[in-house]
């Protein structure tokens, strides 16, 4: 279980998204966080050799 507290404008677009497409807010939320979280991933996890070896 995970709460956020969005800023207004993200929880209107969120919101206007899930309304338009009959999706709900939550399925959003985790999508973009799925999406998100992978690439944050491929970063930090092939930046952290380079960094090991560099220090």
């Amino acid at each position: 279980m995970l709460a956020l507290r969005l800023k207004t404008e993200l929880e209107t677009k969120l919101a206007n998204l899930a309304e338009k497409t009959g999706r709900t807010k939550t399925f959003y939320a985790i999508k973009a966080i799925e999406q998100q979280l992978d690439d944050m991933e491929d970063y930090y996890l092939a930046e952290q050799p380079y960094n090991d070896w560099n220090y």
